[in-house]
């Protein structure tokens, strides 16, 4: 059996940068052990798989070590992969997660835009196996759905987080996001899960489900601009819809080729 596969690098506005997930366009659902194991050979954050379905494209996302309830680059990849390479011709592409629900992705030019349910997050203590992840004590803690939100003080302290991917993985939680108030957008971030088998994701769509309500609130307006700061780094244009966020960014395709399986 061969399989098309595509490398897109999202969030991106060149390559090398943003967040490279991989595309695998199927005719029908592979066993799951078999996405699993393709996706542990990319050794990538994320690899979707989508299937044409009445209604739109069902989804899913895996990392190398398991399967994923929401994820925001490889969406938008996959987006990208139907636009460019599929002959997708509409300018909004509905995919729809058996985990996370209806997704939409809508094309302005260069500019796609995922439109994503908002996360709902309380704050916690800011407890000691919370500090632990990192050598700085954070101001704030929350948990979402999946993610703990630890918020700091500014942007430099952001950058220069060390984290212990030790006490992290221990966290009942998909990851972990550290956030502050930015220098020359409005709000900053990085996210750890190296329990989810990514230390540390290059720019993380899904976290923005939590950092985009968070921050709206706090900055007291719905259109904001934000950069995760990770070494390849990424740009994103967010904006508030209450139970709904927008989260866009540009892609860039890095490669495209075949799998070979027995």
């Amino acid at each position: 059996m061969k399989l098309d596969i595509y490398q897109i690098d999202a969030f991106a506005t060149r390559v090398f940068t943003g967040n490279p997930a991989a595309v695998c366009p199927l005719e029908s659902w592979l066993p799951d052990d078999v996405m699993q194991n393709i996706a542990m050979e990319n050794n990538l954050a994320e690899t979707a798989f989508y299937v044409k379905g009445d209604q739109g494209y069902e989804i899913r996302w895996f990392t190398p070590v398991l399967e994923v309830d929401l994820c925001g680059h490889a969406t938008l990849a996959s987006a990208f992969v139907l636009f460019k390479y599929r002959g997708y011709q509409n300018d909004t592409v509905t995919f729809i997660s058996r985990r996370s629900g209806t997704l939409k992705v809508t094309r302005h030019g260069d500019l796609f835009t995922l439109d994503f349910p908002a996360d709902t997050f309380e704050k916690v203590a800011v407890t000691e196996e919370l500090v632990n992840c990192f050598a700085l004590k954070p101001s704030e803690a929350y948990k979402g759905k999946s993610d703990y939100m630890l918020v700091f003080e500014n942007q430099n302290q952001i950058a220069s987080l060390e984290p212990s991917f030790v006490h992290i993985s221990k966290l009942k939680a998909r990851g972990v996001i550290a956030t502050s108030i930015g220098d020359g957008v409005d709000f900053v971030s990085r996210f750890f899960a190296p329990q989810s088998g990514v230390n540390e994701d290059p720019v993380t769509g899904s976290a923005h489900t939590t950092l985009i309500p968070y921050w709206a609130s706090r900055l007291n307006k719905n259109e904001m601009t934000a950069m995760q700061l990770s070494q390849r780094g990424g740009h994103l244009l967010c904006t508030y819809r209450n139970d709904r966020v927008d989260i866009g960014g540009q892609a860039r395709e890095y490669m495209a080729g075949t799998i070979f399986l027995e």
